[in-house]
């Protein structure tokens, strides 16, 4: 892979022919041009091809959206974009999936690694470090009400305490600009409670997806994931083996080959402990010390003191109640987890920003409410959340269960799947003191006396550091928050393409086997220090710079001052009745 190049421009240098009004959408009106399928395990699907340039631009390079019908009310929307440089026909197939509970994969398409992203202007401009230069990626909304997913589309109005439907298509004049719109149909029996109940229709629309698609679907499959993706990537792809084991009739095999998860969210006992490993002891390698004495006290007896944080999980773990689970959860949440944004008001998400933060870029969530876009890709309601699905996953409290992740891990890593966990050191959120934490506890054979190395890239900077043993690699990235291919793009397309080709994460250079191991220190001790930390909040015009880790030039944009934060921050939040958190 050739060297370019890393600036915000070399990111812009494609931009589309066409601008479109970046204004919220109301009413949708349905698709009737969409084609109509049935995939295999008798799953319908409906679809349709994307323009060019509503997000790939490259006239020779198709894609696809639509709906896998899983459930007579549970639709579950995808995007799926043909490889750039491999002919698709022999290209892998990668799925990318958002956390949340209840984060759309738009999320991941318009901000990360997918072919495009979108300025201010509502103007859509390539992104030449997309991982659909290297594989197919088909981007899915799940569960049910995620994004474009919907249960059934009705009339309603966007509040704080959810979606009001509306008795007709008539926005009353009590509503405030903007919120009246087509949504899912909030209801809590229509969508997914936990990730062990969020399976089986995933799986179901991959079944669909491809018998759909059977020209693309013929090779390996790759599975990539990020934050709460730490509980959904384990479980998901368990049970994706063990509907191999034991075929249904009319389902296919998917040939599971990798499984990657950025910054996850795997075990609240150890990663609740790692936000005080983060902020106060051992500290993190920003050479920034949150919090003061007495703070740290707080934060210490929080956790640790009797009947606090852990207590409370360790009662979860021991009882599987969903109340207690979910209190557990809730406690955590608000007595540790956010004690950080309400002293400090830093991003979670990046802690050498404060808030509000400009990054990652979320222009798009007012272009996906275009009626020409939603029309171009066949969308039934506009693009939201509306806050259902984190309300059926708290209630069985899913986010404070360790719900089995090591062990399909182990699993994952005992049949020979290439598992790499990788994390940006700049997250608190899902930090990677606690993801190097999980690392160690899944046990992958060799990987307790396997060492760092620095990964070696085409740029010939060094972007962080991996320990390995066979197929199982954990990876830490300097100067990333928690979406890593925004922070380091050229890195993480690298890394991406390594890991489901079975190469070492090194170097890219050798093919990896069971006796495989790096050699070096046990612990990854390098220290960026406080350079690349803003002590002033971050004008909401700029870019940023991913040569220098820092805020750039400033977004050529006549409007851009014009904007306000509501939709950059509407990617990572959903509404929750405690703390609400992107996982």
């Amino acid at each position: 892979m050739t060297s370019f190049a890393r600036s915000f421009w070399a990111l812009a240098v494609t931009v589309a022919l066409t601008t479109i009004n970046p204004v919220q959408a109301q009413f949708v009106k349905a698709p009737t041009d969409l084609k109509r399928v049935v995939g295999h395990y008798n799953i319908p699907v409906r679809y349709k091809e994307v323009p060019t340039g509503i997000c790939e631009l490259d006239p020779h390079v198709k894609s696809y959206s639509g709906y896998a019908d899983v459930g007579e009310k549970e639709h579950i929307f995808f995007w799926f974009f043909e490889s750039r440089d491999i002919d698709p026909k022999d290209a892998p197939l990668t799925v990318w999936i958002n956390g949340g509970p209840g984060s759309s994969s738009m999320i991941g398409l318009f901000e990360e690694l997918g072919p495009c992203r979108v300025d201010p202007d509502g103007r859509v401009y390539s992104n030449p470090y997309s991982w659909s230069n290297v594989s197919n990626m088909l981007f899915i909304d799940q569960p049910s009400q995620v994004g474009f997913s919907y249960s059934e589309p009705v009339p309603g109005i966007k509040s704080d305490a959810g979606i009001v439907v509306l008795p007709d298509a008539v926005c009353p004049e009590y509503a405030s600009e903007g919120s009246c719109g087509t949504y899912a149909y909030p209801n809590l029996t229509l969508t997914a409670n936990s990730t062990p109940n969020a399976a089986p229709n995933f799986w179901k629309t991959l079944q669909g997806f491809m018998g759909a698609f059977p020209q693309y679907s013929r090779h390996g499959f790759h599975f990539a994931t990020e934050s709460y993706g730490g509980h959904y990537g384990p479980i998901f792809n368990e049970y994706i083996e063990e509907q191999n084991a034991h075929l249904p009739q009319g389902a296919i095999k998917i040939n599971l080959e990798t499984v990657l998860i950025g910054n996850g969210w795997y075990d609240p006992f150890y990663q609740y402990q790692a936000y005080y490993n983060f902020s106060v002891y051992p500290g993190n390698t920003y050479d920034y010390a949150p919090f003061d004495e007495a703070n740290a006290s707080m934060f210490f007896n929080n956790l640790y003191g009797k009947g606090n944080c852990l207590d409370r999980l360790r009662d979860c773990q021991n009882t599987g109640n969903n109340a207690i689970c979910s209190n557990a959860d809730s406690f955590c949440a608000y007595m540790v987890e956010s004690v950080y944004d309400d002293v400090l008001g830093r991003d979670e998400y990046d802690v050498r920003e404060l808030v509000p933060d400009p990054f990652p870029y979320g222009f798009y969530t007012s272009y996906l409410n275009t009626a020409e876009v939603q029309s171009a890709i066949g969308a039934f309601t506009n693009f939201s959340s509306n806050g259902a699905v984190g309300a059926a996953f708290d209630s069985t409290g899913d986010d404070g269960r360790e719900i089995g992740t090591l062990s399909a891990l182990r699993s994952l890593v005992q049949r020979g799947v290439t598992v790499g966990l990788y994390a940006g050191d700049a997250d608190y959120n899902c930090n990677w003191i606690g993801n190097e934490v999980i690392a160690d506890r899944v046990g992958a054979p060799g990987f307790s006396k396997a060492g760092y190395r620095d990964v070696k890239t085409s740029d010939a900077v060094v972007h962080g550091q991996v320990k390995q043993a066979g197929k199982f690699s954990f990876t830490r990235i300097y100067e990333s928050g928690h979406e890593v291919p925004f922070y380091q793009p050229l890195a993480s397309l690298e890394y991406f393409e390594r890991a489901i080709h079975g190469l070492d994460i090194e170097t890219g250079r050798h093919k990896v086997g069971y006796s495989y191991r790096t050699e070096g220190p046990a612990r990854s001790t390098y220290r960026e220090g406080n350079s690349t930390v803003q002590f002033e909040i971050t004008p909401a015009n700029l870019t940023y710079d991913v040569i220098t880790n820092k805020p750039g030039a400033p977004w050529p944009s006549a409007t851009m001052a014009k904007r306000s934060f509501r939709d950059q921050r509407a990617r990572r939040r959903r509404p929750r009745a405690r703390p609400f958190r992107f996982r």
